[in-house]
């Protein structure tokens, strides 16, 4: 199996860190993290949940990403979000007890991270958040609680933006805690999009001409459970494809196929469906497309850094530099503002400025642990 092919450092960190993580794209933004530690020889250990996917699954994931194997693995699966919390704040507790972890790593806003804060919490272990400070000011949004309550457990946060940090301070949290970092997607997109282009060859499989196609996505609760918003986001896009002609690619996860038959809805014919992707994959449609429609948070600072403009199908966004930047634009669901918003994108120049930081956030964030831990 291939992993991290760095020098180690010669001098050993003593305090011993644990990175918990548990989805794919926690993964993604956490590895420039994982491959700083390694650099530099610092004493740590991978903790996979399996939040969305048992570690066998996920194994090819950190494979292709060059990344170590996880030490743990705790095969929570899915459930309601009590279940997958309590399964991981469980067995997550045993780990670090045994393995007497000095400071857990978390990254985003998953139930994976609530649950690895507060069972290193409670056992009083240093807490650090990878990409704190983030709001939706969206309570209904099952990742803002996540987020909210993990920002406040932590000991060092992690902010990628001076908003993220001014929304921290606002809601009373320490000066001296709070880091901005830039976030670790920066680094994430550059050095796994130079990995991809040895290794995948995506677009000659799906038939798709660079920069002549739309690439969405759409897996959020709120937009794929409910059958109305689900049939005007499919509707949205095929305005879009008529309008522009251009085709549409869309890997779509089963859970969202499944619905689509039980609201007997059809997916257009000018929407073509795959199976879901690897990350390598998908950044390399991601970096050749000609626009991207989205729910996913992790996509619309994707896209910014990658210079492709984003249509959100969402009412509000915890990623508000895109906004600001010109990168993205919130649309909700109405298929008519699907479509007005992809005239207003299509038509601007690429030239904004990433708000993200210059790709060196993974770095920082050990020189901070290592510097506040001495």
């Amino acid at each position: 199996m291939k992993t991290l092919k760095m020098t180690l450092d010669i001098a050993q960190v003593a305090m011993k860190i644990s990175v918990i993580l548990g989805t794919r794209p926690e993964i993604i933004k956490m590895a420039p993290v994982i491959r700083e530690l390694h650099n530099r020889g610092f004493d740590y250990f991978i903790l996979h949940t399996g939040q969305h996917y048992s570690y066998n699954l996920d194994k090819i994931f950190f494979e292709e990403l060059e990344l170590p194997s996880p030490k743990y693995n705790l095969d929570a699966g899915s459930g309601s979000h009590a279940e997958e919390t309590g399964k991981i704040l469980i067995g997550a507790e045993k780990i670090l007890q045994q393995e007497k972890t000095d400071i857990v790593l978390v990254e985003g806003d998953t139930n994976t991270v609530l649950a690895g804060a507060l069972a290193a919490s409670k056992l009083y272990i240093s807490v650090g958040h990878v990409e704190a400070g983030l709001r939706s000011f969206d309570r209904t949004m099952p990742e803002e609680l996540n987020r909210i309550l993990t920002d406040h457990l932590s000991d060092y946060l992690f902010v990628p933006t001076s908003q993220a940090k001014k929304n921290l301070l606002r809601e009373g949290i320490a000066k001296n805690v709070i880091f901005i970092t830039g976030n670790t997607i920066v680094d994430a997109v550059h050095q796994n999009l130079e990995i991809s282009r040895k290794k995948v060859d995506i677009l000659n499989t799906v038939h798709m001409i660079p920069h002549n196609y739309i690439l969405m996505t759409a897996h959020r609760q709120e937009n794929v459970d409910v059958k109305n918003k689900l049939r005007d986001i499919l509707e949205g896009v095929k305005l879009i494809s008529h309008e522009f002609h251009l085709p549409v690619l869309y890997p779509i996860h089963p859970r969202t196929m499944k619905r689509i038959k039980e609201f007997n809805l059809e997916v257009p014919k000018e929407i073509t469906t795959i199976d879901p992707l690897g990350f390598l994959e998908f950044l390399q449609l991601e970096a050749q497309a000609s626009l991207i429609v989205t729910d996913s948070g992790g996509v619309q600072e994707e896209t910014c850094v990658l210079k492709v403009p984003c249509v959100t199908i969402r009412e509000n966004t915890e990623r508000p530099e895109t906004l600001k930047v010109g990168s993205n634009i919130l649309v909700g669901t109405s298929p008519e503002k699907i479509l007005k918003g992809a005239e207003i994108m299509l038509e601007k120049k690429r030239d904004w400025k990433v708000p993200f930081g210059n790709g060196t956030a993974g770095k920082k964030i050990v020189d901070i642990i290592e510097k506040e831990s001495q």
